[in-house]
């Protein structure tokens, strides 16, 4: 399967040790993919500093396609992590850096190549609310991760846009997730799936939910279980559609689990 990852990437800092990770949801995603033998490409926005430097250098290192990137003077998206009683929380970030001020612009041959893959996926910190009716049109199937800081009005603007979407709502509720869920199919999903922390997953399908638990891991750092998790699903649901939505649950708790085991998103630190 080709799939590509299309907009974020940061750097996560983990101020107590002065060491940077590679990430964003997208990236995440291209990266979890190839991880799992898949085709993956990345598209899109680099800064022009020393924390862009090391994406580039990651991904080129990975072999994962960012032929189409764009690259903008300008500073990297970065979050800054902290350790308070033994436990790694998140501080501040500079919102995306450049990306909050220069959106992806789609080309003609970027819509050419976009229409290449079998699957892309982006996120609500991706800044690709104006692009969605573009990419609708292209004819791929949209993967979407909303986070968990989505409102009604951001649910109902985007959702049209969606095949599959995916929600942080360990704040909710099982009865507030399974209302969120309908609401995703009733504006086209195809499937929506909530994760819900220590209470794994739900999904709804439009006519039934499954419930997932998570796999249980001594972890040495949770940052990109949610999109492990999803990247595995998603690829084992669309590869063996015979087995199965609870077989592809499956698969993503197994993966989101493993990459649990290794500091930052997928490891690759560097000193800053």
């Amino acid at each position: 399967m080709r799939v590509l990852g299309i907009g974020d990437n940061v750097v996560d800092k983990y101020t107590y040790k002065r060491v940077m990770y590679p990430g964003g949801n997208a990236l995440n995603f291209s990266v979890y993919a190839q991880m799992l033998g898949e085709s993956a490409a990345y598209l899109g926005i680099f800064g022009t500093d020393n924390e862009a430097h090391h994406i580039k250098a990651v991904l080129q290192e990975l072999e994962i396609d960012t032929s189409r990137c764009k690259e903008i003077e300008g500073e990297s998206g970065y979050a800054l992590v902290g350790l308070e009683n033994g436990d790694r929380v998140f501080l501040e970030s500079n919102e995306g850096g450049i990306r909050q001020y220069h959106k992806l612009q789609l080309e003609q041959e970027d819509m050419k190549y976009i229409q290449s893959f079998d699957l892309l996926h982006t996120s609500k910190y991706s800044y690709m609310e104006e692009a969605m009716p573009k990419l609708r049109a292209a004819g791929v199937p949209i993967s979407f991760d909303f986070s968990d800081d989505f409102t009604e009005e951001y649910l109902s603007e985007i959702g049209p846009y969606v095949d599959f979407s995916f929600l942080s709502c360990s704040h909710l509720s099982e009865a507030e997730a399974k209302n969120t869920l309908k609401k995703m199919i009733s504006l086209g999903n195809k499937l929506a799936v909530a994760t819900m922390g220590a209470n794994g997953a739900l999904l709804y399908d439009g006519n039934s939910f499954y419930k997932q638990k998570p796999r249980l891991v001594e972890a040495v750092d949770t940052l990109g279980a949610g999109d492990s998790f999803l990247t595995a699903f998603l690829v084992h649901l669309l590869q063996y559609e015979q087995e199965g939505i609870e077989a592809a649950l499956a698969k993503g708790a197994e993966f989101a689990a493993s990459s649990c085991l290794v500091e930052g998103a997928f490891g690759y630190g560097k000193a800053y």
